[in-house]
């Protein structure tokens, strides 16, 4: 199924953006120390740092960080913190962070360059080109290729395919709250999100955490 929003949508999401990862889980304020997260993801590297590491179960490709936007990622580590995002690890390793770790962690994993390059991908041509004409609502929020328009959302280029897959069922699920993720996706069927998924894992984007 192919997804459109009109002009008027569009630009109300893009407002609605900057409070979507649950009304009260908005980017630190705090400038973050990349050299001192750098320290504070050591364990994190233990999957993260793996390349082709998958999560036990459900299973999927832990996601590459990598590049990845830092206020994003902030947002990120307090669901996990807060328990607006299920994931028992990750609940565990947040829990144990201060405001100013978070802060300094996401700021080590958006310093990290690299060459761009695709996500591990499970699909074919077919589905790639199918998910760049289903997409078109995700890319008023995350752009035609998968590089966000703002730091608060997260960038999709290159992210693996199996991870993009399990979060946006993760959203469906009402397992990561999130005020204008759940009712867009809630609209898509399995195929649909295969397809999606594939399409954004195709273009190059994210780099693996190096080790």
């Amino acid at each position: 199924m192919s997804l459109r929003l009109s002009p008027i949508l569009a630009a109300a999401c893009l407002v609605a953006g900057s409070v979507a990862e649950a009304q009260t889980l908005m980017p630190l304020t705090l400038t973050g120390d990349a050299a001192r997260g750098a320290t504070l993801s050591y364990t994190c590297t233990g999957c993260h740092g793996v390349d082709s590491a998958v999560n036990a179960y459900p299973a999927y490709h832990v996601p590459k960080l990598g590049g990845q936007n830092a206020d994003y990622l902030e947002i990120a580590l307090q669901g996990y913190r807060s328990g607006s995002r299920a994931h028992d690890t990750m609940h565990g390793q947040a829990s144990q962070l201060s405001d100013q770790d978070i802060a300094d962690v996401a700021a080590f994993f958006a310093a990290i360059e690299g060459e761009p390059a695709t996500g591990i991908l499970a699909a074919g041509s077919d589905a790639i080109a199918a998910g760049q004409e289903k997409s078109v609502t995700c890319q008023a929020c995350h752009g035609a290729t998968g590089m966000a328009g703002a730091p608060q959302w997260p960038n999709l280029a290159g992210q693996h395919h199996s991870y993009l897959v399990e979060a946006i069922r993760q959203y469906q699920r009402a397992e990561r709250s999130d005020i204008v993720m759940a009712p867009l996706v809630s609209q898509l069927d399995a195929e649909a999100i295969e397809e999606i998924a594939a399409f954004y894992a195709s273009q190059p984007g994210l780099f693996q955490t190096p080790r």
